[in-house]
């Protein structure tokens, strides 16, 4: 049973007074913030956050409330996601607990914690998200305002907690670019918070460097994380629309940059929609990101892959590459040569650096392949950032955990949880060809922790099937062992002959040619993170 939550502030209820009105922002993730479980679950306490549901209570404790085990539980929790659900809730019933409840979860976090209490990202998530609710709530039928009190120890927390963004402001990539839009877009909502604009000039200056400076020439973000590439487009993309919203310039060179970006978004969502999970990330479906790209440069082609080629043209591109980053895509096709959209055939080969910062996995010349409505093999995914006992961290990080090969059992790259310190493994492309009816990509990667030389050539032939050759190189001897990670799914079995060993699920055959024989051994996929 659901109990009810009184309001913190009794005159809610009869309160009249010119209260501040949030200008409306454009939020871009209004629209996967509208579930009435989530909202009802807040209403009794309870909280779903990195794969694991808690129950805190209203007001929860927000010093210690958590999984002690893994921060990011936590650190979601504090971001306060679940409070666009309980204003969506309270603008479509007009149900007052909903508005209470938010009330309550806002006014206690300010109770409790300091404005610098988390780091300057999750902070500027947390008032991101505030706003957003707001304006949710201040547009729904029969919303009273907040009352006076909470307005005001509302404006002054955000005013010190963006004192704080400011001040301890991330020096690069992910963190940083969403740090400088919460510094955009609250004073673009919130106008009295920045009375003379120097603010928010300064904040979209630094954003559109911060763009140049992340994402890569071939539109890849410097991460290398298909998931982070997306969650900084996200923020870059909807920066665009506040700012020509409220009348600021947008200068060519952020233009450009962003295409790119975007480029790269559509290239690297499979025919079902979703996208690889590279290094870490999680999987999901992007194509409403897509379709704001695709509405804000007019792009049919970005229209045509977000709408399933319901509307706009089919992409000229199929095999394409992002030479910075290193990774090439092999597709069949966009639905527009005979087969279904959702039945093309895809592959994505990773021959590039490690990347920037500490998201890079030891997955060189890996592959994640899909065909027939199916993903085929499949990279791992994220799953966790704690270190523990197991060490699941190390595991999904690690070069086992990805479709390409080991020498003797090491990972191509020194593990750490973070940042690798020291020489770093080198991956390169070596030829890219294509003539009819067959493309072939050839790789190689150097690492630091041994000295066999790995090359591997990928052969898309009629568009219909892959080839694969894996060549190693090394003065002695050594342990080779070559993985596929099938995507989950009933049926597995292993037939052994003279010249070859064959794998079946009901969606994918791999064939291993030579006298090695084929075994089979668990492994882990983890969609989102903390569910493995």
């Amino acid at each position: 049973m659901q109990r009810a939550v009184a309001p913190p502030y009794p005159e809610l209820r009869r309160t009249r007074h010119l209260r501040t009105r949030p200008r409306p922002v454009y939020c871009p993730i209004g629209a996967d913030r509208q579930d009435p479980a989530v909202a009802d679950d807040a209403l009794a306490g309870r909280f779903t956050c990195a794969g694991s549901t808690l129950a805190t209570g209203v007001p929860p404790d927000w010093q210690r409330a958590g999984l002690a085990d893994d921060e990011e539980w936590h650190i979601e929790w504090s971001k306060f996601y679940y409070g666009l659900d309980l204003a969506h809730a309270f603008e479509t019933t007009g149900d007052r607990r909903y508005l209470n409840t938010w009330v309550t979860l806002v006014s206690s976090w300010i109770d409790q914690r300091r404005p610098d209490a988390d780091t300057s990202d999750v902070t500027a998530r947390r008032l991101q998200n505030w706003l957003y609710a707001w304006q949710i709530l201040d547009r729904a039928p029969g919303f009273p305002g907040l009352h006076p009190l909470f307005e005001r120890r509302l404006l002054t927390s955000i005013t010190d907690q963006l004192a704080h963004v400011r001040h301890t402001l991330s020096p690069e990539r992910n963190h940083r670019t969403l740090e400088l839009y919460a510094l955009l877009v609250l004073p673009l909502g919130l106008p009295s918070l920045d009375p003379d604009g120097s603010g928010t000039a300064w904040a979209w200056a630094a954003l559109q460097q911060n763009l140049l400076a992340d994402v890569w020439a071939d539109g890849v973000h410097r991460e290398r994380s298909t998931h982070y590439h997306l969650i900084a487009l996200r923020s870059f993309l909807a920066a665009r629309v506040n700012a020509r919203r409220f009348g600021l310039i947008v200068p060519d060179a952020y233009d450009v940059r962003l295409r790119a970006a975007c480029r790269f978004g559509m290239h690297l969502h499979r025919p079902d929609g979703q996208i690889p999970a590279l290094s870490d990330s999680d999987s999901g479906s992007h194509l409403d990101l897509l379709l704001l790209a695709a509405d804000s440069f007019d792009d049919p082609a970005l229209r045509y892959v977000a709408t399933y080629g319901r509307e706009g043209t089919a992409p000229t591109e199929r095999c394409v590459e992002f030479p910075v980053a290193g990774y090439q895509v092999q597709r069949s096709g966009w639905g527009d040569r005979g087969e279904a959209f959702g039945d093309e055939r895809f592959l994505v080969l990773g021959c590039g650096p490690l990347g920037d910062g500490g998201h890079g996995h030891y997955d060189a010349l890996s592959v994640e392949a899909y065909a027939h409505g199916h993903p085929l093999v499949v990279d791992p995914g994220r799953y966790t950032y704690a270190e523990g006992s197991p060490n699941w961290r190390h595991w999904f990080k690690g070069t086992a955990a990805h479709n390409t090969v080991t020498v003797d059992g090491l990972d191509q790259q020194p593990y750490r949880r973070g940042k690798p310190k020291g020489p770093q493994l080198a991956c390169r492309l070596l030829a890219r060809e294509g003539t009819d009816g067959l493309h072939l990509l050839r790789g190689e990667v150097r690492s630091p922790a041994y000295d066999a030389v790995h090359r591997r050539e990928v052969l898309f032939v009629d568009d219909a099937y892959w080839l694969v050759l894996d060549t190693l190189r090394a003065p002695g001897p050594h342990d080779y062992e070559l993985r596929w990670h099938l995507a989950p799914g009933p049926g597995l079995t292993v037939d052994h002959g003279a010249a070859a060993s064959r794998t079946r699920t009901a969606s994918v055959t791999v064939e291993t040619a030579g006298g090695q024989r084929a075994v089979v051994e668990e492994g882990w996929v983890s969609v989102l993170y903390g569910v493995r």
